[in-house]
């Protein structure tokens, strides 16, 4: 990856981490978006002396979609273009779908979906004047199985998996590949939100065909691949790293 250039959203989060990390360690210069500037911090103390590569980070609050346009195009002036997009940032509340509001639902999809189809539209343009690019849309393993209580997350990442099919058949012919990636079930922040962690971790074990939990390297290795010069040849696609707990 050396002398790319990678847009990575909610970079500091428990899957973005070590993705970061092992990008830098490969040579690439990325630009972690997250909200939380804490996180940030950590990330950034992570990443001294990992590799030929380098990071620059910057907070945004990418429900704000005025602000984040802002925030965008300073950072394509800073660096000078984005070879790879990683649209990670994601919120999940979670409870019954009719104690939703509808500025609840459409808040989800404004930073799930929206603040991505802005990131793409602010990089596009230097991808297809290149004529490289790679987009990586992380999805979730609820969109298969689906998942009570999250109605307005299942929702985005649906969405996010239909953009990436519209935008591969449409972007292709320019040399940008559009993917998507949706885990399984991981140990992190987002796990919180059970009641019972002990007994929602025996339950993913035994829906697993792998007996192990995922970590976040898992989802690291699949990001690499997909915004290698090895998978040039694959778009469109959704690659599910869930340990088999469910099939495509």
């Amino acid at each position: 990856m050396k002398g790319r250039t990678v847009l990575y959203t909610g970079a500091a989060g428990g899957l973005g981490f070590e993705t970061t990390l092992l990008m830098i360690e490969c040579g690439a210069t990325v630009v972690a978006v997250d909200r939380n500037r804490a996180k940030l911090a950590v990330l950034k103390q992570a990443a001294r002396n990992r590799g030929p590569g380098r990071l620059l980070t910057s907070d945004a609050d990418m429900g704000d979609l005025v602000a984040y346009r802002t925030v965008l195009e300073g950072l394509l002036a800073e660096v000078g273009g984005f070879d790879i997009v990683i649209n990670n940032a994601g919120i999940y509340p979670a409870k019954r779908f009719e104690e939703f509001t509808l500025e609840e639902y459409q808040a989800v999809q404004r930073v799930n979906v929206d603040a991505g189809v802005l990131a793409v539209q602010v990089c596009l343009p230097g991808m297809k004047e290149r004529g490289f690019g790679r987009i990586i849309n992380i999805s979730s393993i609820t969109v298969s199985g689906g998942w009570e209580n999250l109605s307005p997350y299942v929702a985005s990442k649906m969405a996010l998996i239909g953009l990436t099919r519209a935008w591969a058949r449409e972007f292709g012919p320019a040399g940008v590949t559009v993917n998507a990636i949706a885990p399984g079930a991981f140990p992190t922040d987002a796990e919180k939100i059970h009641p019972d962690p002990e007994g929602y971790e025996r339950m993913v074990l035994d829906a697993q065909a792998i007996k192990r939990r995922g970590h976040a390297g898992d989802i690291a290795n699949a990001i690499a691949f997909f915004t290698s010069d090895e998978s040039g040849f694959i778009t469109g696609q959704t690659l599910h790293v869930n340990g088999g707990w469910i099939m495509n």
